[in-house]
């Protein structure tokens, strides 16, 4: 969709100077307005991306204009034009939300260099805006926020499943949100309300994990000084996740099996049986059935587990729920942490699409959580999510560019390059940008201007007592 900027301006000449200035460098669709009045009629019928408005009309001026957009559409920005000299009223304007002011007469390039970046400013509050809608969309109906294909059928195959009663085998690596599968199986089933109980089986000494399972009476070992209750009996009426399940010993195995064929148990010490009325939910994110075939599982209890069997995808398998996945922890810790709402740049959303997340949706949501709690701007970009220099490889360590278009695969290589070039120049600079763009060879407002789009923070590469001085040199400013 073509971008639109409404030009609002009670001197016609200016007007259609602005107007043709616009549509022949930036390419937008333009609107104008003489007046106020006549600039809220146009908002209220037509998409405006951006307003271009003179801060002195006869009627209703720009500081009004400006207040009555920004309580109706926060994100829509508007630049004030304003005659020289005024400059106190461009920066009460800046107070009351404009994007930004120009002053008359104004050069042609920063008049355009301005709209161009409100422009993209616009964009992004929007994207941000947009993503944060569909996560409360998807919170309401799922725990699970992705919109990918895998993830549909997953959360598809979740709701059927949880309407039985069979137990169920959730397979999938590291941190792709086994247990979250498992609690989404318990909220949607008949048993909701009641206890749900997990179990993480390698965490538990084997000697010690039989007796926490199924529960002890009095004598029955050392230290056995009163009657137990197991974790099965704490489950009653409700679900018992039993996550990593292919770490249990083989005897473990064989009691777990008369618990789910006969529906009862007998504590430790205890010489009668009790009935139990649980639903097992198990996880592994080992191949179980490979340990079939090798003898380290039984196949009667990988049988008895695998009723009905659901698999949780990599983040490598959904690249697109990533920036849905990304939102969702950030509001998440934002307001854990009792902080403003961080967005994320564009150029953030790429670098967190194309990295590669080993730890899976475990390993984004660190990343998150230490880029909100270590940024102290409100707005991420890529130098905020660790070691960014790793950007976009494969596992090989080569950069990844299959299936992508010329221009995108460019665009890619060239931001690894800048991003590690920099980098390194900074930290052999220990922070100064100065000398790093001299050693560069750049004028510094270039390297800045690399290093705004790229996200990258000369403070991190400052020594320890230098990034503790309290004046110290906002050098990327």
């Amino acid at each position: 969709m073509t971008q639109t900027i409404l030009i609002v301006d009670d001197n016609r000449d200016m007007t259609r100077f602005l107007e043709r200035l616009i549509r022949n460098e930036l390419k937008l669709e333009t609107f104008t307005a003489d007046s106020a009045e006549a600039a809220l009629l146009i908002l209220e019928e037509n998409i405006v991306h951006c307003v271009l408005a003179d801060m002195k009309m006869p009627g209703m001026d720009g500081m009004e204009l400006l207040q009555i957009i920004k309580k109706k559409d926060a994100t829509l920005p508007v630049i004030i034009m304003t005659a020289y000299g005024a400059v106190e009223t461009a920066v009460e304007s800046m107070k009351e939300g404009a994007y930004d002011f120009i002053t008359k007469p104004f050069e042609e390039e920063r008049l355009l260099h301005t709209v161009r970046r409100a422009l993209e400013h616009q964009h992004l509050l929007q994207r941000n805006t947009d993503l944060e809608r569909r996560i409360r969309e998807k919170e309401k109906e799922t725990f699970f926020v992705g919109e990918s294909p895998r993830m549909k059928e997953l959360t598809d195959t979740i709701k059927l499943v949880a309407r039985t009663e069979v137990t169920v085998l959730i397979t999938g690596e590291t941190g792709t949100g086994k247990e979250l599968a498992a609690r989404m199986i318990h909220s949607l089933s008949n048993r909701t309300g009641k206890p749900f109980v997990v179990v993480n089986c390698p965490a538990i000494p084997e000697n010690i994990l039989e007796s926490e399972l199924f529960g002890y009476r009095k004598g029955a070992f050392t230290g056995a000084n009163s009657d137990r209750e197991g974790l099965f009996q704490t489950a009653e009426g409700g679900t018992l996740f039993l996550d990593e399940i292919g770490d249990i010993s083989s005897s473990l195995q064989a009691k777990l099996l008369r618990v789910l064929q006969e529906r009862e148990l007998k504590p430790l010490g205890d010489t009668t049986t009790r009935r139990v009325d649980v639903r097992v939910v198990a996880a592994t994110n080992r191949d179980l059935e490979g340990n079939v075939a090798a003898g380290l599982f039984r196949s009667d209890l990988y049988y008895r587990l695998n009723v009905v069997s659901v698999q949780t995808p990599p983040l490598r398998d959904i690249p697109e729920d990533i920036p849905l996945i990304a939102y969702h922890f950030l509001s998440l810790f934002c307001g854990e942490l009792g902080l403003e709402q961080r967005r994320l740049t564009e150029e953030a959303i790429q670098f967190l699409v194309s990295r590669q997340w080993k730890g899976n949706a475990r390993e984004l949501q660190n990343e998150i959580k230490r880029a909100v709690i270590f940024s102290k701007n409100n707005l991420l970009a890529p130098g905020d999510f660790g070691n960014s220099a790793e950007l976009l490889t494969s596992p090989n360590g080569t950069l990844e560019t299959d299936g992508l278009d010329y221009r995108e695969a460019r665009k890619k290589v060239l931001a690894a390059f800048n991003i590690e070039y920099i980098s390194s120049l900074l930290r052999r600079t220990e922070g100064n940008v100065s000398l790093a763009a001299q050693s560069a060879g750049i004028e510094r407002q270039s390297l800045q201007h690399l290093m705004r789009k790229y996200g990258i923070n000369s403070a991190l590469f400052r020594k320890e007592e230098e990034k503790n001085k309290g004046s110290r040199d906002q050098e990327e400013r």
